[in-house]
């Protein structure tokens, strides 16, 4: 058998623009085999379909207003007054809910994490705090002793002064606005009982602290829009976690009951080809831009559906550890052969073995997802399906 010359390879697939009640599973299907015709590539089994998760949402049409935002937030704090606490600073992600909150309340303490917001975005440089003798661990800042020390700091990819910007939005929807910054959740109890924590990856441990700690209502974004509000769309599971600005005044919500949609598509491609694939929808990558230190992960999850075979991590062998240690003195085709028999050899479950150190112990959802957002991007590529090709395969594989 003729050896393969290619590894792992990655496709951005086109299809036609999705809208609510599209048959997503025979769009992506039956673009991805289109794909496969027009530039003379076959299906593998154990090759990945990805979807993006915006237009699993879109065909759902699950969508939410900032009115319905707002009637969810009147309802869970009745009293008004709402400490808002650890948002990111996004125009896209957070402004457009922030808008909707402040709506439902009539005041809102704004409490900023600093030097920068959960995923990365800076509002100060460390080397400035350093400068000016801060501790972010311990120091609550006003928003006064905040502009003395550090004045005005604009974001340096949007322009943006978030401060400011989040400040006007709250007032523009009618509600009184404070803001601090601090990075103990417990500050804001010495300002209202009431809170809502939108923080996303850390959001369990601020609410067992704020409730620990004398907090009378917390909720975090994953219950805000949980449910449906005056027959909108919502997530049982992420409420507003995951959701992206859609118009002025609606929100894409993150997709639901997205299962079947997965399990679908790999039956119909089985059914059409013979060969089975994996699929999975995934939002944000998990990774961070070095230059700019934001951590792209603002969505809860990458994966929210897929199928079974991609439940797990990888099980690789390090071949250059191979090739330095184990098999120093070998050279050329006594060299690929000892390699390869290690990978045919290889155990289960490589935990602790050196020759597996540094290989990315991660989910393979987080990867394969990561992989399929830097192909299909965030702005025209039209490519909303993703096909990964030959990451299952090793060194040994023909």
């Amino acid at each position: 058998m003729k050896e393969r010359k290619v590894g792992t390879v990655s496709r951005g697939i086109r299809c036609p623009i999705i809208k609510k009640g599209d048959n997503l599973a025979s769009i992506v299907t039956n673009s991805v085999l289109e794909a496969a015709e027009s530039e003379g590539f076959a299906l593998r089994d154990k090759d990945v379909i990805a979807i993006t998760e915006s237009i699993v949402a879109r065909s759902q049409g699950n969508y939410c207003t900032t009115n319905d935002i707002a009637q969810d937030i009147k309802n869970k704090f009745p009293n008004g007054h709402i400490g808002v606490i650890f948002p990111i600073l996004s125009r896209n992600r957070f402004a457009i809910c922030l808008r909707g909150i402040a709506r439902g309340a009539k005041k809102i303490t704004l409490m900023l994490s600093y030097p920068s917001d959960e995923v990365g975005n800076e509002l100060v440089p460390l080397d400035l705090i350093d400068e000016k003798g801060v501790n972010p661990y311990s120091d609550v800042l006003t928003l006064e002793k905040y502009r003395e020390l550090f004045g005005v700091i604009l974001h340096p990819f949007t322009g943006m002064d978030y401060i400011q910007y989040y400040e006007d939005l709250i007032k523009e929807e009618g509600a009184e606005v404070e803001v601090i910054f601090a990075n103990n959740p417990r500050a804001i109890l010495n300002y209202t009982k009431d809170v809502l924590a939108c923080d996303i990856h850390t959001r369990k441990r601020t609410k067992r602290i704020l409730l620990a700690n004398g907090a009378e209502k917390v909720f975090t974004l994953d219950d805000v829009m949980s449910s449906s509000v005056n027959g909108s769309g919502y997530n049982e599971k992420y409420g507003l976690l995951g959701s992206n600005k859609a118009t002025e005044d609606t929100i894409k919500l993150f997709p639901r009951d997205a299962q079947d949609l997965v399990d679908n598509i790999q039956k119909e491609i089985l059914e059409k080809t013979g060969k089975h694939v994996e699929v999975m929808v995934y939002g944000d990558g998990a990774f961070k831009d070095p230059q700019g230190k934001i951590w792209e992960l603002a969505d809860p999850v990458v994966s929210p559906f897929h199928t079974k075979g991609l439940v797990g991590t990888p099980n690789e062998l390090k071949l250059k550890y191979l090739a330095d240690n184990d098999f120093k003195d070998l050279k050329g085709d006594e060299l690929k052969k000892a390699i390869e028999e290690s990978i045919k050899a290889k155990d289960a479950n490589l935990k602790g073995n050196m020759a597996s150190e540094g290989t990315t112990p991660r989910q393979l959802t987080d990867l394969i997802g990561s992989l399929c957002d830097l192909t299909s991007g965030s702005g025209d590529k039209g490519t909303p399906v993703v096909l990964v090709q030959g990451y299952f395969d090793n060194y040994t594989n023909e």
